[in-house]
């Protein structure tokens, strides 16, 4: 039985920039890519949502039929089972001689715990990962993820003085014939994860596909064939249509896209075309990403408790009649309705609709905040486990803002949707 390197794709589906996937194809080992649909991640969490929606699973499915084809052209199989991670490592196990494991670094609980199961079945193989998913390398800032500064300011500061952005890695060559691992392979479908087939909403926010070649697609779009890059602080806190921000954020939550190579592609315009405010902040939008990544790291599984990395204590309760009045946008409040109606519909909401519904969440109805990212998590096309609870707590009084602070609903109405085309647009005509 020949000796093979197994792929096991997590959260970096692509093929450019993935140092996982190139050190994978050293030595002269037959390599085989894996990815696997495990029910659990389609099930109902302890707060009764499913844990991914079809919004997200849709996105899902076109990202792995794109790493599918891409990988294709480097002769890499890819097996994408739609069973347990147990049951499927098992297989492997008895089918293959699994000399080495590659993989993308994770360290939240369940992704831990899923690497513990693997590890189990296949103690001889040895494991190779790496920090594939920040802007900001591990090894390239000067402090340990313990000395993680407690405010943003601090870190980006930092991290702009004295670290640096490594060059993103090229996509590998093909395998030679002699390396590649036939197999037989069927992406599950939409109804295969439990979800009926679904048109996107036509006015969506965010109305594109998932994969490689989609994000790319955007990035090049939004930065080099329209200059909207140039106007990014001025409209980023938007709410209707699909340019007022960037919208990478999808295919960076599961890897599709990485950080550094729109890092570089931003550099790139500021040095051919202009360098303005707005370049600047979209770099400073990434660096946010990676500050919550850090934080996870620093802090574990406290990023999950209900005192958050503060480890405060408010008298929040979890009563579901509430809860429910606020996902289906029933609530006192239109400007929260109206954003929790376009999730709802969609799986989209811009950053200015998550900072206001969050904050009413735990801040105005008093309601256990690790419900509502629960509930994040299940719709949210671009759920990343970092960002989603960083946010969250930051907004709830448990995380990383210094000062606390509540929305106030109305004036950020008034602020941000004048004349109320957002709220008309998801919200009965009845109420206007």
């Amino acid at each position: 039985m020949d000796k093979i390197n197994i792929i096991w794709f997590r959260n970096n589906l692509r093929t450019e920039d993935n140092e996982t996937l190139i050190n994978a194809l050293s030595g002269s080992n037959k390599v085989l890519a894996v990815y696997c649909f495990d029910p659990k991640f389609f099930s109902p969490t302890k707060f009764g949502f499913k844990k991914t929606e079809r919004f997200r699973a849709q996105f899902l499915l076109e990202t792995i039929i794109d790493l599918q084809d891409q990988l294709k052209k480097l002769n890499i199989s890819l097996l994408t089972p739609h069973t347990d991670l147990h049951s499927f490592f098992t297989d492997l196990k008895n089918n293959y001689d699994i000399d080495h494991i590659y993989t993308q670094k994770e360290w939240t609980n369940e992704e831990v715990a899923d690497k513990a199961i693997v590890q189990d079945l296949l103690p001889q193989a040895k494991w190779f990962e790496y920090y594939d998913q920040f802007l900001f390398h591990p090894e390239e800032v000067p402090f340990t993820a313990d000395e993680t500064p407690m405010v943003f300011s601090n870190f980006r500061k930092i991290c702009e003085k004295k670290a640096k952005v490594r060059q993103p890695l090229p996509i590998p060559n093909a395998l030679s014939s002699d390396r590649i691992v036939e197999v037989k392979n069927t992406i599950p479908t939409l109804k295969d994860l439990g979800f009926e087939t679904f048109e996107t909403n036509p006015s969506s926010a965010f109305p594109f596909k998932g994969g490689e070649i989609s994000g790319n697609n955007r990035m090049d779009y939004y930065i080099w064939d329209t200059d909207k890059i140039t106007f990014y602080k001025k409209t980023r806190n938007g709410l209707l249509g699909k340019d007022y921000s960037a919208k990478f954020s999808p295919w960076l939550a599961n890897g599709s896209l990485s950080a550094r190579i729109i890092y570089q592609e931003i550099k790139a315009y500021e040095k051919e075309v202009r360098k303005n405010e707005s370049t600047y902040w979209l770099i400073f939008e990434l660096i946010w990403r990676d500050y919550f990544k850090y934080i996870s790291l620093k802090f574990g599984n406290s990023i999950f408790k209900q005192g958050g990395i503060l480890n405060r204590e408010y008298k929040w309760h979890n009563k579901m009649k509430f809860v429910q009045e606020w996902i289906d946008g029933r609530t006192r409040e239109p400007f929260v309705n109206a954003n929790m109606i376009e999730l709802k519909e969609t799986g989209w909401m811009s950053n200015r609709g998550r900072q206001n519904v969050g904050s009413y969440f735990s801040k105005n109805l008093k309601l256990d905040w690790r419900i509502g990212a629960a509930y994040f998590e299940s719709m949210l096309l671009d759920y990343d486990v970092h960002s989603n609870y960083g946010n969250w707590m930051y907004v709830s009084g448990v995380g990383n803002d210094p000062r606390d602070r509540v929305f106030n609903v109305q004036l950020q109405a008034s602020r941000y949707d004048k004349q109320s085309k957002f709220q008309k647009l998801w919200l009965s005509p009845t109420l206007f």
